[in-house]
């Protein structure tokens, strides 16, 4: 036999009773004791609250499901400017809203119109699709593989011009769920350019490719080939949840699609009463159709780590489980009876000699030793009590059942009318079979699975041939490892199946953490040394001698710059500026096991987390109680970076993990995983464009991990007004304030000005601070963070009522404030003491902007 590659020998403690030989991997696949432990761990340890809402356990499952649409697009190795990812209840759900959405043209007096064209070994779930093409008049046309197969090439110019001509839509599985036949990806390039027809129409073609089956073993590029459509179901790659799936939509298709019915979620504004209804601009909002199955999805993340961690990615696992059935199918092809009678008959298109045209299923029928077919039915019942686990039957798939088993239109109607229905047990009609015994192996598969399958099979075939060996590799014999071979030294240690000890695989896992290199070079921007406060008290003391001045003048009395995102201010006197806003402002963020950033909503004890950075030597100090400091470097280390991907107000940023020891820092202060990410010096974050008549003064402005602006003023003036409110009476008749400082700290903002009035900074339209000019885009919305007392983590609900009270609901505290040009070719600064000049506003109208964290 040929060897692909050694056969990986997994022995992990898979869901499957001791003793099991589980062989139906293209129905579903199994899952890890890690993966459901990791998901509900995840459960019990966070709220996940319906994303459509917006509190806080809401806010949250909205991140993490946007968080695992990157992750999906990233496993197929795209992005989202290319793919959108819209969940659905499975493959099939994927496929029926293809049907409804595709923008058919119905034929009239100028033209054939439409037409749909699916490969006749296709499962189900395609043909079913023409369905609803017929409703709109659209004709359907089965293509033959072996037509496919041998339609000619044509040159891309000779295929004529799509443009105003109908469009058509060609479905095909990139594997036979049937067979295990893998079709040609190039297909998807040649039908789209028209060098290869399924039918002879002119238009333009699109092309669906039917994943289901083909990733839960294989990897799949759409990098390189851009189905326009790809419906995939988790379960066949992770085996939990099931009941979830996902179309992948190439974005340039994707304004094509026509939408009918609207549910909860899916619309931006319609009327009750009338005929008016907008859909919502995201793609996948506008399709996902009511509440999606969000625990399923945050599911998914969990599995994605256990794939990762267990296999090493899909290319292994593609030459694990080929190999395996590379070596199954040799050795069933080899059994004969005494009179040299094949044992079994099995149904492919290739002998097994690449995975680039073969996936890891078998489908075969059993013969006796006058070639006659042993009913599948018999095969499974015997299976079952050998503990063997296969399937049975055309699996959904009665084009290519049809093909390989020789079975006529008339035939399938006769076995109809004879009672026989897909998925009965009716195996033989008239000696003939009505389907057949599929076998089909996954990532978790060992040879001892394939062996013990090729035993069964031989003890109740042969049993009368006592003499018969077994056909079997033994190790170091060709397609089966060695003892001490490489792939087994490579496998995670952990327990074999029926082992009383749950161990597994304890390798610390990276999740969203990848290694990538990158640099950074900010001499630009980082003077060797300055003045920095070594407390608060002693900046707070020095802006409180800071004189109000006249009525018309302002000055900054308080300069804060958080270094970490939502967690304790870093108060300084004078600080140089970046591109971003202050130098090193909210350029780490805490997040969790999920990637998620997290904020004081989720962890208020953020907050006494302390960050103090030390310019001259380059780090950052991170400080808390009954922890001994530790320090960051205030760059990256190229070589030794982990990049990943995280989200800040719906905007996708680079980052890079900052280590596995601040993440045990962190952790062992909080008690539960979590990671300390940094923005990635070569990755910019533009701002969003402001609203209004001016949108040209920011728009290449660029972010920190900042929600929306760069800076944030607020006035001592409307502070003071505020902690008047707050005013309550003791016994004794004497005032409690909330002191000046603790309120300051709670809207953590950068820049603190004395004022005449309060919320006259709402007026302002720009500020001057010296040379410098930063345009005021309006008030920041706020949250409940603004009840967390900045120094003790503790919640008062009190700042936020009256608050609300005061600004009639609308809860509006501070301006957000960008820069309008910036010259960075000298180090500038901001510094306590220095005047502010504001512009007011040639009209009232203002934009408010969400709170910063």
């Amino acid at each position: 036999m040929a060897t692909h590659s050694s056969i990986l020998v997994w022995r992990l403690p898979w869901t499957e009773e001791p003793g099991t030989v589980y062989l139906d991997h293209a129905g579903t696949t199994l899952f890890p004791q890690s993966q459901i432990t990791s998901f509900m761990k995840d459960l019990m340890e966070n709220v996940y609250g319906n994303p459509h809402s917006q509190n806080i356990s809401s806010k949250l499952t909205h991140d993490t499901v946007e968080q695992v649409r990157f992750r999906i697009l990233a496993h197929f190795h795209t992005s989202p400017e290319d793919y959108t990812v819209i969940f659905t209840s499975g493959s099939t759900a994927a496929l029926k809203l293809v049907a409804e959405a595709f923008p058919w043209v119905s034929p009239g007096p100028e033209g054939s119109g439409s037409c749909f064209c699916y490969l006749t070994d296709s499962h189900t779930s395609v043909v079913g699709m023409r369905k609803i093409t017929a409703a709109m008049n659209v004709s359907s046309i089965p293509v033959r593989p072996e037509d496919m197969w041998s339609a000619e090439r044509q040159d891309a110019a000779a295929a004529g011009d799509p443009a105003g001509q109908p469009p058509h839509l060609f479905c095909y599985p990139a594997q036979s769920n049937f067979s295990g036949t893998r079709y040609p990806l190039s297909w998807i390039g040649e039908v789209k350019s028209g060098r290869r027809r399924p039918a002879s129409r002119p238009g333009k073609w699109f092309v669906l490719l039917d994943a289901a089956a083909f990733v839960g073993t294989s990897p799949l590029d759409l990098s390189v080939h851009q189905a326009d459509f790809v419906p995939i179901s988790f379960y066949k790659i992770f085996g939990f949840p099931t009941g979830l799936g996902a179309l992948l939509v190439n974005n340039r298709l994707a304004a094509l699609l026509r939408k009918t019915y609207f549910g909860g979620g899916t619309a931006a504004a319609y009327l009750a009463g009338d005929d008016f209804y907008v859909p919502r601009e995201s793609v996948a909002e506008r399709f996902e159709d009511g509440t999606i199955s969000f625990l399923d999805v945050i599911a998914l993340k969990h599995g994605f780590d256990a794939l990762e961690r267990l296999t090493g990615g899909m290319e292994s696992i593609r030459q694990h489980t080929f190999t395996l059935a590379q070596y199954t199918y040799t050795a069933l092809s080899s059994l004969r009876y005494p009179n040299g009678a094949p044992v079994v008959q099995i149904y492919s298109d290739s002998d097994f000699s690449s995975p680039e045209v073969q996936g890891p299923v078998i489908s075969f029928n059993v013969l006796d030793d006058h070639g006659n077919v042993v009913g599948y039915s018999q095969v499974d019942k015997m299976a079952s009590l050998h503990n063997i686990h296969v399937r049975t039957g055309c699996f959904c798939n009665t084009g290519a059942c049809q093909r390989h088993l020789g079975i006529s239109d008339e035939m399938v109607k006769k076995h109809l009318q004879a009672g026989h229905v897909c998925g009965d047990d009716v195996d033989l009609i008239d000696g003939q079979p009505t389907g057949s015994v599929r076998i089909s192996f996954g990532y978790m598969s060992t040879l001892e699975d394939a062996q013990a399958f090729l035993r069964f099979i031989i003890a109740t075939r042969l049993h009368s041939s006592h003499g018969q060996p077994l056909p079997l590799a033994t190790p170091g014999e060709a397609g089966a490892p060695p003892e001490d071979s490489e792939a087994q030294n490579a496998v995670p240690a952990a327990r074999a199946r029926g082992s009383s000890s749950p161990q597994e695989d304890t390798s610390p896992h990276s999740g969203v953490w990848n290694n990538s290199p990158t640099a950074v070079d900010a001499e630009g921007l980082c003077p060797p040394l300055l003045e920095a406060t070594g407390t608060q008290q002693t900046t707070s003391e020095k802006a409180a001698d800071v004189p109000d001045g006249d009525l018309r003048s302002h000055v900054i009395t308080n300069l804060f710059l958080y270094p970490i995102k939502s967690c304790a201010a870093f108060e300084v006197i004078r600080w140089p500026l970046g591109s971003q806003g202050l130098l090193y402002d909210r350029s780490w963020m805490v997040v969790n096991h999920n990637g998620i950033c997290l904020s004081q909503k989720q962890e208020p004890r953020l907050c006494l987390i302390q960050p103090f950075i030390d310019l001259q030597r380059r780090i950052m100090v991170i400080k808390a109680q009954g922890m001994e400091p530790i320090e960051v470097p205030l760059e990256e280390n190229s070589e030794q970076v982990q990049i990943c991907q995280s989200k800040v107000c719906a905007d996708r940023v680079n980052t890079y993990d900052c280590g596995e020891k601040i993440s045990n820092w962190l952790s062992k202060f909080f008690g539960r995983p979590y990671h300390l990410i940094k923005q990635s010096s070569d990755f910019q974050r533009n701002a969003k464009k402001k609203h209004g008549k001016d949108q040209s003064a920011h728009t290449t402005a660029t972010l920190s991990l900042v929600n929306e602006a760069q800076y944030l003023l607020i006035n001592r003036s409307s502070i003071l007004e505020l902690q008047q409110q707050l005013s309550t009476s003791c016994e004794n008749g004497k005032e409690e304030l909330f002191p000046m400082n603790n309120l300051i700290s709670r809207f953590r903002a950068n820049i603190i000005t004395n004022g005449t009035r309060a919320f006259e900074e709402e007026k302002w339209d720009e500020i001057s601070i010296g040379s410098l000019r930063f345009q005021v885009l309006g008030p920041c919305h706020r949250c409940q963070m603004i009840c967390i007392d900045q120094q003790t983590g503790q919640r008062n609900q009190d700042v936020f009522q009256k608050l609300s009270e005061r600004r009639e609901r609308k809860v509006k505290f501070g301006v957000y404030l960008m820069h309008t040009s910036l010259d960075l070719s000298s180090p500038c600064y901001l510094s306590v003491g220095s005047q502010v000049l504001p512009l007011l506003k040639e009209n009232m109208e203002h934009h408010d902007i969400p709170a910063t964290e």
